[in-house]
């Protein structure tokens, strides 16, 4: 499965955000979550209820509820995927399920960047495994040079695409492998994977494209199945 199989995919789940209040005020999370391919709908309370409250529904199935509010403090940025999704309330493991296989739709290099630097953190911290990141650009490689190099003095295995090659060979000292010939279906996308190696706990994966404006599509992701896709599509 290539990467735009697997972002097709994910695009074709039909995943759902009802919102039930009194008035206008699920517009706030319309605003937190227009990034992201997701249907919401707002049904109106009656005046009386002053409670406005979510229900999450994933291919028409329900999946939680909980209050507008505590959905709103709950995905203020920065969202991060807790070590043990499992010990969270079910309310709250389906808000991080909805977010973690839904494709964002529009975001730039700036917010592309803060997720790949969030992505590399959790696996110097983890310290083993693989990861694999691809680079469309060589100015862009060149940028992350330093955090490569920082990386390379743990236990995990490090590859790096670059298409059309790199100046010089800034990681030639290192253990990480630079490909500049990569496959062309790779060379058109940002890509950050990292297996760790033992129970795919903090197992992850950004893929994006770019489509226009300076502004990206695609995923990231946290579920194990889908990062093992990934590591396939790169091969």
């Amino acid at each position: 499965m290539s990467f735009g199989e697997i972002l097709s995919d994910i695009s074709g789940r039909e995943k759902q955000v009802i919102v039930y209040a009194p008035d206008d005020t699920g517009t706030d999370l319309a605003e937190v979550l227009a990034t992201r391919n997701l249907t919401i709908d707002h049904r109106r309370l009656p005046s009386i209820s002053s409670e406005s409250f979510v229900i999450i529904r994933d291919g028409g199935e329900f999946q939680g509820a909980m209050s507008l509010p505590d959905l709103l403090e709950f995905i203020s940025p920065p969202i991060r995927r807790p070590q043990n999704l499992d010990a969270l309330a079910p309310k709250h493991r389906a808000v991080y399920e909805l977010l973690d296989d839904t494709v964002f739709v529009s975001l730039d290099r700036r917010q592309l960047l803060a997720t790949s630097r969030e992505l590399e953190d959790r696996a110097w911290r983890t310290g083993r495994g693989r990861l694999r990141a691809g680079f469309q650009r060589a100015d862009a490689f060149e940028a992350q040079t330093d955090v490569y190099r920082e990386l390379s003095a743990t236990d995990i295995d490090i590859d790096v695409y670059v298409p059309g090659g790199v100046s010089g060979a800034p990681l030639d000292d290192t253990p990480v492998t630079v490909h500049t010939d990569p496959d062309s279906d790779l060379d058109r996308y940002w890509f950050v994977l990292f297996d760790d190696g033992a129970s795919g706990a903090q197992n992850c994966a950004l893929i994006a494209r770019e489509t226009e404006g300076g502004k990206y599509q695609g995923v990231w992701t946290y579920n194990p199945e889908l990062v093992a896709q990934a590591f396939e599509a790169v091969g």
